[in-house]
């Protein structure tokens, strides 16, 4: 799986973006850069004061002195100077701690604002721990680079050069001999480095693989359970983390193998400077305490190096971690050229309004000559049309896949058609601002999802500024009113793993009270009551009959038996409607419905 992966494809630009996420603490990061100089620098000032300590020292053992002021004063000079730089590293923490905290919360909201704006296509096309992902285990890169990566890497930096520039004052022949064998060393690093750089994007793609996979089988265990394929996704997922085992285990392995390589060169390091070194002293030219601060600095230089190294790898890491946050960022939001705006413009009229134009809603529907493709391959509707005047029930049947679900996503523009037109009060539906649109729509899906909060909350996600007046009365309507009034808090119960603590028929009954307490001109019942005993059903559409009263209403269903009182019922084929009449019409032309209607035909 790695070897399609390489390191980040654009470094520059994906630090610019980050960058403007930095750019409003840049004070706090200057603050941070001086007390990182500072930081780093005492670790080398504090190398450099042991020289003067050895020598006195070694002087005050020649003459025998017991002179210990000048000593001392020195020493209390280090330890001032390894103060400061304690100090200059804790301010350093607390800033970046701030300014991480807010630039991950910047990121984490217009992550998720962006991710309200795209179109049902985006998440139709990508698993939910997939998405996931991107909040989690890459803005976690992200943290980790911010906090850990990016100053270790300029502290390290710091280091290295003074390191340098004081071994050159001391001794610049000895110094270069080092710097040669460093230079080999480094170039193995370097190697090292981006073998390891290859595979953190592999990592990254394989934890949102896995990640999704979970996510998805955790929600259907019950399917999973049912069908007996915990094997099977035991199997499946055990390729996930072998992929990810493998692509982790490579990065890890080429960059856990730097420090035992940087370990060893300060060793080696070491010993070459400390023979040289005595053989400076015996010939008169190096004192003690030079050789001893020498000899430090070749232990402290491999360290530097080793820490730039390890972080360049965090850091590819975490680009590769940002470069997926921005393409989530980067994809095209749903694009809505509406003009037409909803509107009040009476006690309980609504009218589509477009400067001084007023078009009264009124739930007129009509699709014309409309051809649809999900992939831009295969049609899912065909050259079809058809109408829903104002209060009348328009009902679909047809085998899955005919099309039925598409027409109510085509209405509620999820997706936007190729060829034709669908209106709505005779503007297209195009013309129409997406939330607006929606706004007059109510939808009631086979599939309900219930949000964790109480029964009334989850019935007021119907219209935001219902009162509770309103939504007890939309239960009512609903016959939901029953069974939530035996819950242990009623409506206060507080539902919680989308309403797992519900029947089935339960959840979908406060799903259509949800539509019912949003009052909307026009519903769309997608299988609504598939969950729901036959003679709950025959109570609810008693309720829903009240509610359907001047609107327009599509219903798509299996059970015949729902769909008898329409206006209009649509047999839908491949994508083309092939019988179109009421009940009776259809049974008496003994089509496709009759055999339906009759059981001579099931649809599957």
């Amino acid at each position: 799986m790695a070897k399609g992966f390489a390191k980040p494809q654009n470094v520059g630009k994906t630090f610019a973006r980050l960058f403007s996420y930095l750019r409003p603490h840049l004070g706090k990061l200057l603050a941070v850069a001086v007390l990182l100089l500072v930081n780093s620098l005492s670790g080398v000032v504090g190398t450099y004061l042991l020289k003067p300590i050895f020598n006195i020292a070694a002087g005050m053992f020649q003459t025998g002195s017991r002179d210990f002021g000048p000593i001392l004063r020195n020493i209390s000079l280090l330890a001032a100077v390894y103060v400061a730089g304690v100090a200059a590293n804790y301010v350093v923490n607390r800033l970046l701690m701030k300014v991480n905290i807010h630039v991950l919360y910047e990121i984490r909201c217009d992550m998720y604002e962006h991710l309200e704006k795209l179109p049902l296509k985006y998440f139709d096309s990508r698993t939910h721990g997939e998405i996931m992902s991107r909040f989690t285990n890459d803005t976690d890169t992200l943290r980790e680079m911010l906090s850990n990566a990016l100053p270790n890497m300029i502290s390290s930096s710091v280091t290295l050069l003074g390191v340098l520039v004081a071994m050159f004052l001391m001794n610049w022949k000895l110094t270069l001999l080092v710097l040669g064998i460093l230079f080999i060393m480094t170039m193995l690093v370097g190697r090292l480095t981006g073998l390891s750089a290859k595979y953190f994007r592999a990592r990254q793609a394989a934890i949102a693989a896995a990640s999704g996979y979970v996510e998805e089988h955790f929600e259907g265990q019950r399917e999973v359970k049912v069908f007996c394929h915990e094997q099977k996704v035991k199997s499946e997922f055990g390729k996930l983390a072998q992929d990810l085992k493998t692509a982790a285990a490579k990065a890890n392995s080429y960059g856990m193998i730097l420090m035992p390589i940087m370990g060893n060169t300060s060793y080696i390091l070491f010993a070459v400077s400390a023979m040289s070194g005595t053989s400076l002293i015996i010939r008169g030219l190096m004192d003690i305490g030079t050789l001893a601060a020498y000899l430090q600095y070749s232990k402290q230089i491999a360290r530097p190096i080793n820490m730039i190294s390890q972080q360049v790898t965090g850091v590819l890491n975490a680009l590769a971690g940002a470069e997926r946050i921005f393409d989530l960022m980067d994809t095209p939001v749903e694009v809505d050229e509406g003009k037409y705006t909803l509107e009040k413009v009476g006690k309980e009229q609504w009218a589509w309004v477009r400067g001084d134009e007023r078009i009264p809603l009124k739930g007129d529907v009509r699709f014309d000559h409309v051809t649809f493709s999900y992939d831009g391959k295969v049609d899912v509707l065909k050259d079809l049309s058809l109408y829903a005047k104002p209060g009348q029930k328009i009902a679909f049947v047809g085998s899955t896949g005919a099309g039925k679900t598409t027409i109510t996503n085509l209405i509620n523009r999820f997706y936007d058609v190729q060829t034709g037109a669908i209106t709505y009060d005779g503007i297209n539906v195009k013309d129409i601002r997406k939330d607006d649109l929606r706004r007059s729509l109510g939808m009631v899906l086979q599939d309900t999802h219930l949000f964790t909060g109480t029964v009334m909350e989850n019935i007021r996600y119907g219209r935001l500024d219902a009162t509770d007046e309103e939504c007890v009365a939309a239960a009512k309507r609903s016959n939901a009113h029953f069974f939530i009034s035996h819950l242990p808090e009623g409506y206060n119960t507080v539902l919680t793993a989308d309403g797992a603590n519900l029947s089935q028929g339960q959840r979908q009954l406060i799903a259509i009270a949800r539509a019912a307490v949003a009052d909307p001109p026009v519903l769309i019942l997608d299988e609504a009551t598939s969950s729901i005993d036959t003679r709950t059903e025959a109570h609810i559409e008693r309720g829903m009959d009240e509610l359907m009263k001047g609107r327009t209403v599509f219903v798509i269903a299996h059970r015949l038996s729902t769909v008898r009182n329409s206006n209009a019922i649509m047999v839908l084929e491949h994508g083309e409607i092939i019988e179109r009449g009421d009940h009776r019409d259809l049974l008496a032309q003994r089509g496709r419905y009759y055999q339906l209607y009759t059981g001579m035909f099931e649809l599957s």
